[in-house]
């Protein structure tokens, strides 16, 4: 067996991201065979959130609902679905026609619920629409495999996707730019005078214990009203994500994370993604 090969590959120049419900009235058996059948590869990555698994009468080890949290004047939100889908592809016509064949085979009669479809590219190279490089910190190599792979060949994904006031980001002088991310946007170099609000200190993955290391795989998304990031980590379990998260939010120690003053997420869900077989899923652990 083998992992979902989307996981470690290299961010594509397009991608596409579909979060599903899954109705009660919905046999979940049936729809579990239908993604069996499905051909998954470098075009597309599927993963199963809590309440499908539950709708099929079992429970995953490690698979639990995203939480919603709070802190001092930020909120991150929990929009739990039954499914995630992510296509890839050099343009938005690829991932738009690699998603739509996906949907007609899991979902024949149009019974899921469609509640976020997200349409993400890649910019300048691998940086946020904030101009900063995302990312750096993301093992390499075997330490990427180390990370996000379970034994098994399958992991844990969170999703998030925030919406970015760039132009009150744009309005900061560059020194207050630079210490909410706690880099420089024009070298990448981290500051050594960053105050402690400063993103890369708030989401160091090696300072907690245990270490918290995801594999980021985040992409820019959006039109001139509304735009941001869809962050996208993947993890051999969802520990780190909440790690890292209950920290930005200032539950460790009261600071709040910087980029709070700029950006704020407002979907947040954990899915499990199989191993495959061959080029099709393997749900025996949730069969």
């Amino acid at each position: 067996m083998s992992s979902q090969s989307a996981i470690l590959s290299d961010v594509a120049p397009a991608a596409r991201y579909i979060v599903l419900d899954v109705p009660p009235d919905v046999r979940a058996a049936d729809l579990a065979q239908r993604l069996r059948e499905l051909t998954v590869g470098d075009h597309l990555l599927v993963g199963l959130g809590e309440p499908f698994v539950r709708a099929l009468g079992v429970e995953h080890p490690g698979l639990r609902t995203f939480p919603s949290m709070s802190g001092a004047g930020c909120s991150v939100p929990s929009t739990q679905g039954g499914l995630l889908l992510h296509t890839r592809g050099e343009d938005h016509g690829d991932t738009l026609s690699a998603m739509h064949k996906a949907i007609v085979a899991i979902d024949p009669k149009r019974v899921l619920r469609i509640v976020e479809d997200v349409a993400a590219f890649r910019h300048l190279e691998g940086r946020d629409l904030s101009g900063y490089e995302d990312g750096t910190e993301n093992p390499k190599g075997d330490e990427a495999t180390a990370a996000a792979l379970c034994d098994d060949g399958s992991t844990f994904v969170a999703a998030q996707r925030w919406i970015h006031d760039l132009g009150g980001f744009e309005s900061m002088s560059a020194t207050e730019r630079d210490h909410i991310i706690g880099r420089s946007r024009e070298t990448n170099d981290e500051l050594d005078d960053a105050p402690p609000s400063a993103h890369v200190k708030r989401a160091a993955q090696e300072d907690f214990e245990p270490t918290a290391f995801m594999v980021r795989r985040s992409m820019p998304y959006g039109t001139v009203t509304e735009h941001g990031l869809y962050f996208v980590a993947y993890a051999r379990s969802l520990d780190p994500f909440e790690q890292v998260m209950r920290r930005m939010i200032g539950r460790d120690d009261g600071v709040v994370d910087g980029l709070f003053r700029f950006s704020r997420p407002v979907s947040g869900g954990f899915y499990w993604c199989p191993a495959v077989r061959g080029t099709q899923l393997d749900l025996r652990p949730v069969s």
